[in-house]
């Protein structure tokens, strides 16, 4: 990598439901269905990208190539080097704007040692590396084998990361319930689970229907002493308070909350949201 302390991902813009991004040494524009405003930097530099996806009605959508792109790079963001496949939903394999949850979970778990921790929805990683950094033991669960092989991937690529990662595939609420008969319990969770979801034999997933109920399946796999709980989402209608509130109707309201939105600063000094997170430390 060209600099160890340096992030080699930046939003540059945003404007007309778009999002201009430096991914390492390419640019890109994805959509950003909340940036209603104009851009703010000259249309020349929109001009500049490598590549732009385009959703279609169906759900996914289609990259147009303006110049040769490798299938995969590598890029350093947050002390965390990460594997970039642009996929054909518009997803590049990390979530940019999990940065300040990865830093408080470090922050959290370098003050204590030798706990148990679970990242739910795990996707890439991203959340399971930040533990590992400090030596936590993390269980990463994510539904789509082909996610969990990418974070595989992404531990390979992170080789200061001397603990090992439990990798399991499997039905995030299934797999609390057997974690939960068999007696394991974890002293942190972070879990960013999606809008809606359908399972591989026909389960439905649905935020406002299932996330209490989820929720609880956490409660029931917490250690005597847990320390954390970290709920983010990037659900329309699920604001910072709202997750607050969840959270402290699930697991108490003596513990300690803090919530906010997911933000990205642009090369411009401006800011864009993408989701809210809740952050619960037990008391």
């Amino acid at each position: 990598m060209e600099n160890k302390s340096k992030d080699q991902y930046q939003i540059l813009d945003s404007g007309n439901l778009q999002k201009l991004e430096q991914v390492g040494s390419y640019r890109l524009i994805r959509p950003a269905l909340n940036a209603f405003w104009p851009i703010s930097l000259p249309k020349k530099e929109w001009d500049n990208a490598d590549a732009i996806f385009q959703r279609n009605s169906s759900g996914g959508g289609k990259w147009t190539w303006r110049n040769k792109l490798p299938q995969e790079w590598l890029i350093l963001y947050n002390s965390i080097t990460f594997l970039i496949k642009p996929t054909n939903f518009g997803h590049l394999g990390f979530f940019p704007e999990q940065k300040n949850n990865w830093i408080w979970l470090r922050s959290i778990l370098n003050k204590c040692s030798n706990l148990k921790t679970i990242n739910l929805f795990a996707y890439s990683g991203g959340s399971s590396l930040a533990m590992a950094q400090t030596g936590a033991k993390v269980c990463h669960v994510d539904a789509a084998k082909g996610m969990v092989d990418w974070a595989k991937m992404n531990l390979s690529n992170n080789t200061e990361i001397n603990t090992s990662i439990r990798w399991i595939v499997d039905d995030v609420s299934k797999f609390l319930h057997r974690e939960a008969a068999r007696k394991e319990t974890y002293d942190g969770i972070v879990l960013d689970p999606p809008s809606f979801g359908r399972g591989p034999n026909g389960q439905v997933w649905k935020i406002e229907n299932d996330i209490i109920p989820l929720l609880e399946k956490c409660k029931n796999v917490l250690s005597p002493n847990p320390k954390f709980i970290l709920l983010s989402l990037h659900s329309h209608g699920f604001s910072d308070n709202t997750l607050k509130r969840i959270l402290q109707f699930v697991f108490g309201e003596k513990n300690q909350v803090d919530c906010g939105e997911m933000i990205l600063t642009e090369s411009t000094g401006k800011n864009i949201d993408a989701g809210s997170y809740a952050r619960l430390t037990f008391k």
